[in-house]
């Protein structure tokens, strides 16, 4: 199972409403669990059992902002649900690590203020060693970069607010 049917897989139980999704195969073993937005994040387990070696278990990616955090800024989020609602939000298609720039040396990809035009290439998702390039749908202007640099992100995590005018 190669990296674009598990992510083919994720958006399907996303879409489909399902609370948990269960797939064991001979090498690969995956289990899908979405929660309801009071109950948490979406989280994802992929575990590979190499042939001769005991199972391992992988950690589950831990939540972008903590609970803490988002109990204590919840009037003032009303405020700025607001003034981001004339923006269009770029999610994450998939779960990995965020790069805003193409190798450490080079320049990222967009700043805040960079205009865009569809297919432009905003940023780099690094999912199981492989580095997917994540295109704009939209054309506008970057107002915001909602993910820092090097950090994990979460499938259908904001990662930019555009303003499409």
């Amino acid at each position: 199972m190669d990296i674009k049917e598990i992510q083919s897989l994720i958006r399907f139980v996303a879409k489909s409403g399902a609370s948990e999704v269960k797939l064991e195969m001979e090498d690969i073993k995956i289990t899908i669990k979405t929660g309801s937005s009071d109950a948490g994040p979406e989280t994802t387990f992929v575990q590979q059992i190499p042939m001769a070696q005991a199972p391992m278990q992988q950690a589950p990616v831990q939540a972008a902002q903590p609970a803490a955090e988002a109990a204590s800024s919840g009037a003032s989020s009303d405020a700025k649900k607001e003034d981001d609602s004339k923006y269009i939000t770029i999610k994450s298609p998939i779960i990995g690590t965020f790069y805003r720039k193409p190798s450490p040396d080079k320049d990222a990809f967009v700043e805040v203020g960079s205009s865009i035009g569809k297919g432009d290439v905003l940023c780099v998702i690094e999912a199981m060693k492989l580095f997917n390039d994540i295109e704009s749908e939209v054309s506008g202007k970057i107002v915001k970069i909602l993910v820092d640099d090097s950090s994990p992100v979460e499938f259908d995590q904001p990662l930019f607010l555009v303003d499409p005018s």
